[in-house]
């Protein structure tokens, strides 16, 4: 069934936050679609925003993708690697996730975004070896690490709903030594695969509301636009900008883990 029209415009608008807060800041922003739907859009079922946000954010990680392989920023073995990993690693996670309690769920994922907003707050360090590749050569030294952090990732990734790209850069970098810029393009194939596995999962438990997915992306699409077009201007104030935004996670997530949180003691929310 279709959402009336205040719903649809709640969900077009709160994928248009997320499209802008990724054109902006560069990545980090799907971690506030399942509180948006929650909260504003008023999903009623945790699980059914989770899923409902893991559809949105593979498909706006596969459309980011285009741009960064034509800019060559790509590395496709090694995201092959870590994403049949973190595939497997996510199908576990959603269906353990789908287990728990809702509001437990959502108490959890509020620790995870105080979490995220910390590490955002961290520098990245931009150096490592562009012409890193995955060959039977170098397979011996990488493969392992490509595989063992993959795994991980996508547990994490696929409990939570989220693409995981604060993880999957990071992590790219410690198994592979490859430099940030190329990170950040081949962590979108990982978290387009983390996210189409796991929204899967919750497709076929039917847990994902599809009308809503369709208009949080569409605005997704259009915020995206408009975020790039912002951070081209304001390129020279990214470390300000990201900062405000992990202070943003903060304090949404301090409410999620409150909302969360209040009914497991007993007490209203």
């Amino acid at each position: 069934m279709m959402p009336g029209p205040l719903t649809s415009g709640l969900a077009a608008g709160s994928g248009g936050v997320v499209g802008v807060i990724l054109g902006l800041v560069g990545g980090g922003g799907s971690i506030l679609a399942v509180p948006l739907l929650t909260y504003v859009v008023g999903v009623s079922s945790p699980h059914v925003a989770i899923g409902t946000s893991a559809l949105a954010v593979s498909v706006s990680a596969a459309g980011n993708l285009v741009p960064q392989w034509r800019a060559g920023n790509v590395k496709w073995r090694c995201a092959a690697a870590f994403s049949l990993a973190g595939v497997l690693g996510a199908l576990v996670g959603s269906a353990a996730a789908k287990a728990v309690d809702g509001k437990s769920l959502l108490a959890l994922f509020g620790v995870v975004m105080l979490v995220v907003g910390g590490l955002m707050l961290r520098k990245r360090r931009g150096e490592g070896d562009p012409d890193v590749r995955l060959t039977k050569a170098s397979a011996p030294v990488l493969l392992p690490w490509l595989l063992g952090i993959g795994l991980a990732v996508g547990l994490f990734s696929g409990f939570f709903g989220i693409g995981g790209g604060f993880l999957i850069v990071p992590g790219l970098m410690l198994a592979t030594s490859m430099p940030l810029p190329m990170a950040i393009g081949t962590s979108l194939v990982a978290v387009s695969a983390f996210g189409a596995a796991t929204a899967a999962s919750y497709a076929a438990s039917g847990l994902i509301d599809w009308p809503l997915a369709g208009l949080f992306i569409l605005g997704g699409v259009l915020g995206g636009l408009l975020g790039s077009r912002l951070g081209e201007r304001l390129a020279g104030r990214k470390r300000a900008l990201t900062v405000t935004f992990a202070g943003l996670v903060i304090l949404v997530g301090l409410y999620v883990v409150a909302r969360g949180a209040l009914p497991l003691l007993g007490l209203s929310a």
